[in-house]
């Protein structure tokens, strides 16, 4: 499939993956009183400070399961391969989960991951139902990542995994095809939007303001935190004598006060989002 025709899909607001229902924080951070007198202005440094701490904390993860995968597409793995894999995406799972202290940001998490794992077994999976008006069978590698994904998504219901957002996400791209530099950008890219959405949602600007601030602010912004944590990983399957530093090269939340506002999501008299 064509990397931009699959951009496209991926990036279509219609997707079902529940995004439509977390703030990110930035419901609460509103009702906290830390706005400008400028509403854009306010939103604008609100996804300056979200985006730079997203990024360190969720690209390595990204990109850690997108390796994963992509290395088990391409060699289509046996059974027994695959189970591995399977091991090692839920070992990464498990870490994320254990470095998100935000009870709120594992709840949103969760639950886009999840549906990020159903919208591959039923939205991009092959159906034997549309065999008819396609040229060819399903490949070796679509088998086999079906048989990941429905694994992954049983190990899922068993309570066994959380499947976080950011492991099922690259999970997903890499099963997919799409390049690693493409699935990075594009998951900022889709953190910033849903949080422009939510903007607009909260009715604290406009539709038209968020697609000005989209095009000309955030633009610079997403390229630039997608550059600068390209090469951050988690560590866990770095080779020992690689000189690997998980201070410097690994994940970690730049932003205390995002983190606290978001864990107080809850306890808000009254909200438009369930995270």
């Amino acid at each position: 499939m064509d990397e931009e025709y699959l951009l496209l899909l991926l990036a279509d607001s219609n997707l079902p993956t529940g995004s439509f229902v977390a703030s990110s924080g930035i419901e609460s951070y509103l009702k906290h009183g830390f706005s400008s007198s400028s509403p854009e202005s306010t939103i604008v440094a609100f996804i300056t400070d979200s985006l730079a701490s997203y990024a360190r904390s969720t690209l390595p993860f990204v990109s850690d399961a997108h390796h994963l995968v992509a290395l088990a597409r391409e060699q289509s793995r046996g059974e027994g391969e695959l189970n591995q894999v399977l091991k090692d995406l839920m070992e990464l799972d498990h870490l994320y989960n254990s470095m998100t202290l935000n009870h709120v940001a594992r709840r949103a998490s969760k639950a886009q991951g999840v549906a990020l794992l159903t919208l591959y077994a039923k939205g991009f999976a092959r159906s034997s139902s549309l065999s008819a008006f396609t040229d060819s069978e399903p490949h070796h590698h679509e088998t086999a990542m079906n048989r990941l994904f429905s694994q992954f998504k049983l190990s899922v219901r068993k309570e066994e995994v959380d499947g976080h957002l950011p492991t099922c996400w690259g999970a997903l791209t890499a099963a997919l095809g799409l390049a690693l530099d493409r699935a990075q950008y594009l998951h900022l890219f889709l953190h910033a939007r849903s949080l422009l959405s939510a903007s607009v949602r909260l009715n604290v600007i406009g539709p038209y303001s968020a697609q000005q601030i989209l095009l000309h602010v955030l633009r610079p912004l997403i390229t630039a935190e997608a550059e600068r944590c390209h090469e951050l990983r988690t560590g866990l399957f770095q080779t020992k004598g690689t000189g690997f530093n998980v201070t410097i090269q690994g994940p970690a939340n730049t932003w205390p006060l995002g983190e606290i506002l978001a864990s107080r999501h809850d306890l808000q008299h009254s909200r438009i989002f369930n995270s």
